[in-house]
This record gives structure tokens, C-alpha cells and sequence, in this order.
């Protein structure tokens, strides 16, 4: 670790000259010479006094340094059986022509733009044309409820909503229009102008003095230069998942983000100008944000946007089609994804219909990745599978094992070390710190390092209140875990998903990894429930392999054995329901407080970011077999 713990350490000793340096590597219309300024913590600014532009660093500073007609983004649409290639010359055209219809919008440095679109070129163009004037965009999940988007418009005030026509799924095409017209009817905040991308799978009416078609205001715009804008200015706001009522709208800046994530493309992914990344992502969420769009183009990389699923658009090798056609040297997805396919594909056989001699390594995250989960992956691929561990509020890893600064081993169960500029500690109720091995709240030493979250938008005191005030002079990342005597960190579950039965603290994260060792277990979640005499009692819900044909008895004795002989008799583990399928948000997260709700027969709302409202009704009934989740009298 001789490497790794250097580099570590520096960053910790002297946190503005370590990023400081990392800053020479982007580009400035004037360079800072202000590291971090923590006069206001936990308001901490970078780069204070430097100017930048991150579609400049994303676009122009590659087409200006001979590089223009290299392959910047690939849209992969098996949705829609289609493909298209855009250069680096080609994408700067196109984002400062947007940027020009923009501003004959009247949009200018400041103003908020929501982009509410599907996975299509568009929105990246949409969003680096935000970036190149200085507007500040945020984007929601294309097909997001109507009710999501009108709270999320009265939040942030936008000037102006660009949109598609429609999103598909397989099977489905998702009109946006009626979702757009009725968020806007809904909210208390005018919005005065839509710009629309008309797709062939449906079509917007558009609404006179309103709507505005996306290939005329093209073809009428004049081209935007990049605007010179303060580092500390925002870059964007995303709204985080899961919010009900006042949503959080997490705030980045521009410097921090430039220099943080192009920093990550190397020192965390090894990857460098000229590679294939591939982040299975929806540019709705933050991976999308960080991983779809900026590091890559900030590292000069190929990024490939893909439209589709890991199984079912056609089937269990869509994933190694892509890595195969593309030549795609690192791929970045969830868990979620990867027991898909092993649940549709348990021996992994398709794998070796496609040369994917060109994949260097899987990187999974999101949610927790259970160790079977990354054995399977690993011993398939036969490649390193990187679990590794952020948040929205962060905007890139906490926790990694950084593959351009030092290979260490991989620990299954942990996403590894912290990586430079987060000094991630344990800490009791009390804010004491904890010994190595024993489970805690996680929290992160502040100043935090460049790119994470300087605010919420509109909400100072929130910030302070939900982030900082629990753990003074701390970032409270909300997770629960311990970092073991090798300085691994392992994150167990969010802290409201530990669980205390007869007094005694218990991890839901290592029952789920108990079940999941079983042969027959594709997928699997578990949470507390209320019991009266231990306090609170764990409940698992597991979803088969695909042909997995024996008895659900039987299978049921045995995964309470096997959380038995894994964990010991002290969780209590004793109920168990198979199901067919679990609720999800849209980007792969099992919505364990909807589910507590259900069992625990409290009130509950339905979840905006739900993939699917129709699991919940299966859920429930399997629950009651179980004696939970009872109806109301």
C-alpha cells in the first residue's frame, strides 16, 4: 500500500496544495492560487479565486489540441436499433449551437435550465450547452411523475424546460408531453418556454407561444462561445432520489467538479484520452452526471451512452454486445444489473458468445454489492471487479480501491480503501470514535475535497441541519459500517437499516449477504420489522435464479439455516417470503423504508422514483403470508 498511503496522506496534510496541483492538469482562464477556504465551514469553497469553463474542458480543449475527430460519445439504442458516433469537433458544434438557442432564449449565467429527457445525444448536448454560458442545469429522470416535476420546477425556478417527445421502455413508449403540460399547471412557478426534440416513436403537440421545436431553434441559432465563469459558481443541481415533499437539490460547482472528477478517470478507473468508458447509467442520476457525461470528456475518453437494459433489450448479453462492438476498456454499473443477468444467465454462458478481451475492469455501484454478486462477476469475467462506494452528495467515490494510484487486493464485502481527500472515520451516537471492526456511523472529516456538494439549493440551513450539525465539524454520510484492522471500509447499511433485535445491533447488509450465498438466490432484500418482545425482528425476501424449480419450504428452512450458521442465532432470523420480484427506484435501489412501512402495516406514500408501482401489491401479499402487513380494521 506504499503508494496508495502516500498519496493518501499527502492529501490529508495539506488538502489545498495536493489539490492545487491536481488543478494544472485542467484547463483556467485564470488559474487559482486559493485552495480551500474554510472561513464559513461547513460552506467550504475551492478554488475561489480561479475562472473556468467545464464544457470547455469537456469539448473545445480537445478539438483546439488536434484531437477533434476522435469518437467523444457513442449512443447505443437497442430500443430503438440504433447507433450514431459523435466527434469531438461534431459534439462542440453541436452543444455551442444549442448554447446559442439558449440564449436567444434570454437564458444567461445563473439562470436554471431543467432538461428532462431520455437516454438520447440531446440531453448531453443540452446539458454541456448549460455548462458553455453559465446556466445551471438540472436534469430529471426522463418519465419522472408529473406531480415529481412540478415540485422540482417550483424549486429551482427555470427559466426554460427542454424536453423529447417521449422515453421508451421495452415494450412502452413513455409520451413526456402530457407529464410536462400537467407539471407545469401543477406548479406554482411560471414557465414560460419548452424547447422539444421531436422523436419518431411519438409526438408532441406543440403548444403555441410556448413550445418550441428543437431542429428549427437549431437551425436558426448562432453558435455561443464558452463563458469565463467563476469556479465557485454552480454547475448544477440534482434533485436526490427518493424525496418526498421539499426535495433536496444537491449544488456543485464548476472548478471543483473539473479538477475532481478528471482527477478520477486516472487515478480511480486507469483509464486515459483515447479509451472506451462506459458508465451503464441514466444521465438522471448522479453516475450519469459524473460518469456519462463530464469524466470522460474532461479526460478526453470515448463515452458510450446506451439506451436500453442489461437483459431484455434483447436479452442476458446486451451488456457483453456492447463491450464487444465498442471496445470498451472499463464498465460502471450497479450491482442491480449484474444479478439480472446472472439470475437470467446463472452459469454465465452468453459471456463467451463475445470477445471481451478489451474490458480491463468492472466497476460496480449505487447500492451495496454483495460478495456472491462480485464472485460471480469476477470469476466470469475474469478481471478485477471493483466494488466502490458514493453518494449524490459526492459526486465521485468515498471509498475505492484506486486502480491508477496502487492495485491493492480486493476484499469482497468492502469497497476498499478512502480515497484521497476523504478522511473517513467510525463514529458512535456519542461522536466518539470506535475501534476497528465494531459498526458505527460513518462520517467524513471536513473539509470535504473538491466536487462534492457546496449546498442545497435555496435550503442553507438543511444543508447544515441533515449534513453537519449530528457530527460537528463532520459529514454525516448517513451510512452505517466499521473499517477493519487493514484500514478497509466496509459500509453495512444506510443507519436506519441497522437493526436492533433484544438489544443487540445488527447489519441487515450481512443477512443479505448470507442469503445471497445460497446457489439458488439471484437477488435479495431484508429489513426490520416491529416485534414486541425483541424490539425488532428481520424479514428476508428473495428472488430464484431463473429455473430454479424446488420447493419454496424447503428453500425457506434452508436460507434460515443459512443466516443461522452465518450470522448466529442472535438475529433472530426466522421469516422469510420468496417473491418475483422486489421494488426498485429507477436507478437499482431496493426501497427498504417502503418496505418496512408495508410490514410494519404503517402509513406510506408510493415512492416518486419506483420503477414499477405494480411490485408493491406482490409484496404486500407475500408479507401477510408471513403475518405482516395488515390490513386496517
Amino acid at each position: 500500500m506504499a503508494n496508495y498511503r502516500a498519496e493518501y496522506q499527502r492529501s490529508l496534510t495539506d488538502p489545498s496544495a495536493y489539490w492545487l496541483e491536481r488543478a494544472r492538469d485542467v484547463h483556467w482562464y485564470k488559474a487559482p492560487t486559493q485552495g480551500v477556504d474554510t472561513s464559513q465551514s461547513p460552506f467550504n469553497t475551492w478554488f475561489a479565486d480561479g475562472e473556468i469553463n467545464a464544457c470547455y474542458n469537456a469539448l473545445d480543449v480537445h478539438v483546439d489540441n488536434g484531437r477533434g475527430e476522435q469518437a467523444a460519445l457513442i449512443h447505443d439504442s437497442p430500443l430503438t436499433d440504433s447507433q450514431s458516433t459523435f466527434s469531438y469537433r461534431q459534439l462542440r458544434d453541436q452543444v455551442a449551437q444549442f448554447a446559442g438557442v439558449l440564449q436567444s432564449e434570454g437564458i444567461k449565467p445563473g439562470d436554471r435550465v431543467l432538461i428532462y429527457m431520455p437516454m438520447i445525444p440531446q440531453a448531453v448536448i443540452a446539458v454541456l450547452a448549460c455548462a458553455r454560458i453559465g446556466a445551471i442545469h438540472s436534469v430529471v429522470f426522463g418519465g419522472f411523475a408529473a406531480r415529481e416535476l412540478a415540485v422540482r420546477i417550483n424549486d429551482c425556478s427555470p427559466g426554460i424546460i427542454v424536453s423529447a417527445s417521449c422515453g421508451i421502455e421495452p415494450g412502452r413508449v413513455v409520451e413526456y408531453q402530457p407529464l410536462v403540460s400537467e407539471a407545469i399547471q401543477l406548479a406554482s412557478v411560471p414557465v414560460s418556454s419548452c424547447i422539444v426534440f421531436q422523436r419518431e416513436q411519438a409526438h408532441w403537440e406543440m403548444q403555441d407561444g410556448r413550445d418550441k421545436d428543437w431542429h428549427a431553434a437549431m437551425e436558426s441559432a448562432t453558435p455561443a462561445a464558452c463563458v469565463p465563469l467563476k469556479s465557485t459558481d454552480p454547475l448544477y443541481i440534482l434533485y436526490t432520489s427518493g424525496t418526498t415533499g421539499s426535495p433536496k437539490g444537491v449544488v456543485k460547482d464548476i472548478g471543483g467538479s473539473v479538477v475532481s472528477l478528471k482527477w478520477t478517470m486516472s487515478a480511480i478507473y486507469d483509464v486515459q484520452p483515447g479509451d472506451v468508458y462506459w458508465a451503464a447509467s441514466d444521465i438522471g442520476w448522479v453516475v450519469g452526471h459524473s460518469y456519462i457525461i463530464y469524466a470522460p470528456l474532461f479526460m478526453g475518453c470515448t463515452t458510450v451512452m446506451y439506451e436500453g437494459k442489461p437483459v431484455g433489450t434483447p436479452d442476458a448479453a446486451a451488456f457483453w454486445r456492447v463491450i464487444e462492438q465498442h471496445r470498451v476498456k472499463v464498465l460502471f454499473t450497479a450491482p442491480t444489473a449484474f444479478r439480472a443477468i446472472k439470475r437470467v444467465d446463472p452459469n454465465g454462458e452468453l459471456m463467451g458468445n463475445h470477445d471481451l478481451s478489451s474490458l480491463q475492469t468492472l466497476f460496480l455501484a449505487g447500492e451495496r454489492c454483495d460478495p456472491d454478486t462480485l464472485h460471480w462477476a469476477g470469476s466470469n469475467l475474469g478481471i478485477p471487479v471493483i466494488d466502490h462506494w458514493w453518494q449524490t452528495e459526492t459526486g465521485y467515490s468515498i471509498c475505492a480501491n484506486c486502480q491508477g494510484i496502487e492495485r491493492l487486493p480486493i476484499v469482497p464485502g468492502s469497497p476498499s480503501v478512502p480515497v484521497p481527500g476523504y478522511d473517513v472515520q467510525i463514529l458512535d451516537n456519542d461522536a466518539q470514535p470506535v475501534p476497528n471492526g465494531e459498526i458505527g456511523s460513518i462520517v467524513v472529516r471536513l473539509p470535504l475535497p473538491p466536487g462534492t456538494f457546496v449546498n442545497l439549493w435555496g435550503a442553507e440551513e438543511r444543508y447544515r441541519s441533515a449534513y453537519f450539525d449530528r457530527f460537528p465539524g463532520y459529514y454525516e454520510t448517513g451510512d452505517a459500517g466499521f473499517i477493519d484492522e487493514n484500514g478497509y471500509v466496509y459500509v453495512m447499511a444506510r443507519t436506519d437499516d441497522v437493526i436492533n433485535v433484544a438489544g443487540h445491533r445488527l447489519s441487515t447488509g450481512a443477512m443479505e449477504e448470507a442469503l445471497s450465498n445460497h446457489p439458488d438466490v439471484a437477488e435479495c432484500a431484508v429489513m426490520g420489522v416491529r416485534d414486541e418482545l425483541k424490539g425488532q425482528l428481520p424479514v428476508g425476501l428473495v428472488i430464484l435464479n431463473d429455473g430454479c424449480t424446488r420447493s419454496h419450504e424447503d428453500l425457506s428452512a434452508e436460507l434460515i439455516q443459512q443466516v443461522r450458521n452465518d450470522i448466529g442465532p442472535v438475529a433472530a432470523f426466522k421469516l422469510v417470503a420468496i417473491v418475483d420480484r422486489l421494488p426498485k427506484t429507477r436507478s437499482g435501489k431496493i426501497l427498504r423504508g417502503t418496505l418496512r412501512a408495508i410490514a410494519d402495516s404503517t402509513d406510506w406514500n408510493m415512492p416518486a422514483t419506483i420503477e414499477d408501482p405494480t411490485v408493491l401489491d406482490d409484496i404486500t401479499q407475500s408479507l401477510r403470508s408471513l403475518g405482516l402487513a395488515r390490513k386496517p380494521q
